[in-house]
């Protein structure tokens, strides 16, 4: 376990925070989803309550280490002033005069929010310099940007050789659902894992098959097995060079008692578009001048028996192409299943997050991972740089 900030005394202390304020933004730079901003209120509503001095850091979009008022974090800062109910103050650079002016003068109490890490090429770099001159801003190191944990970048990691550094509440909550899911499951324990390509989540298979009690394949990646078993899936995305794979995985699922489940029916499209011609055919016959973009409904009744046992869920990457509305019902309903199933349901970010959200049954999950890449790297056993540099209880 992880040190968090209850674990120290803040009090009167400078405490340099990593957040996630990496938020979409609309052209005219106006912020359409706040959900990271929120997220990081209840940290630093302790750490103000606790009487700290707080400074903020993050990064938003690639400036690719140059300064670029279009990435500037000023539409952050009055999001964050309007949601803590207090004037935070944004310094116009990182560690130049402006940072150094606003920290030093600090009142208890007080936030203060640096300007986009990223605008020194440094900070992605690792830079030993560059992390030294924004740990000597604080007393103190605190990560709370899941999202980027699997980044070492300066504020990620660079700076805890220089600071006590501790977790803050989200990285806390990522590592406990994460972390206990995968490591001490109520059993049966069910993952089930979408998207389009295997070879993007060949390591998380196969950490997952050493877990799990049953393995669920949809999404694109489902017909690169499905060829390996020897049928036909006529135009369907698949990765030909990872066919010998799929067959290791299929055999190492039945060694480890794994079931694994792939899909038995697919909606299958005459061509990739929202208006494509559809229709519903077994998996094992896949018209050859057609393509599979969703599981069908006798796959999403198979799933559902396995998941209205289960005790633990995890979820990465979506049943078809659920970005058209034609081809989102394998996604839809997988959510719908979960949401009503009486078991710890963690969704690992990215997109199964964005098709949770958009079904409006986000509330109704145990979980939702902040962070897509870090959490796949955690389902792979992958040490995150921006955990491991914290300190243990």
């Amino acid at each position: 376990m992880k040190k968090t900030i209850r674990d120290i005394d803040v009090s009167g202390k400078k405490v340099l925070v990593r957040c996630d304020f990496n938020v979409p933004q609309d052209e005219n730079g106006n912020i359409t989803d706040t959900r990271r901003i929120v997220g990081a209120v209840p940290t630093i509503k302790y750490l103000i309550e606790h009487n700290a001095k707080t400074i903020l850091c993050s990064h938003l979009g690639r400036p690719k280490g140059e300064v670029n008022p279009k990435y500037s974090l000023k539409p952050v800062q009055e999001e964050l002033s309007k949601e803590l109910g207090k004037d935070v103050k944004l310094a116009n650079d990182i560690i130049g005069e402006s940072a150094k002016t606003l920290t030093s003068n600090m009142k208890d109490g007080e936030v203060v929010l640096l300007e986009n890490v990223r605008f020194d090429k440094r900070e992605e770099e690792n830079d030993r310099e560059f992390s030294k001159e924004l740990a000597s801003l604080a007393e103190i190191y605190v990560n709370d940007a899941f999202g980027t944990a699997h980044r070492a970048h300066s504020s990620t990691a660079g700076v805890s050789e220089f600071l006590p550094s501790v977790s803050g509440f989200l990285i806390e909550k990522e590592l406990k659902f994460l972390g206990d899911s995968l490591n001490n499951p109520e059993r049966p324990f069910v993952a089930i894992l979408g998207g389009k390509k295997v070879s993007d989540k060949i390591t998380v298979i196969n950490n997952l098959l050493e877990k799990v009690d049953t393995l669920i394949i949809g999404g694109g990646m489902a017909y690169t097995f499905l060829k390996a078993q020897g049928m036909n899936i006529g135009k369907s995305v698949c990765e030909e060079d990872k066919l010998d794979l799929a067959k290791e995985l299929l055999k190492k699922a039945e060694s480890k008692n794994v079931k694994l489940l792939l899909p038995v029916d697919v909606v299958v499209g005459s061509e990739f578009s929202e208006t494509a011609e559809s229709k519903v055919v077994k998996a094992s016959e896949i018209p050859d001048d057609w393509m599979g973009m969703d599981i069908g409904p006798e796959t999403v009744e198979e799933f559902k028996k396995v998941l209205e046992n289960a005790k633990t869920v995890m979820w990465n990457g979506p049943m078809g192409v659920f970005e058209f509305e034609k081809f989102a019902c394998g996604t839809n309903e997988v959510a719908k299943i979960l949401a009503s199933a009486n078991a710890t349901t963690v969704i690992g970010g990215g997109d199964s997050a964005a098709a949770v959200e958009k079904v409006g049954l986000a509330d109704k999950m145990t979980h939702i991972s902040t962070g897509g890449g870090a959490s796949l790297e955690f389902l792979e056993g992958k040490v995150l740089p921006g955990i491991d540099c914290l300190e243990d209880k």
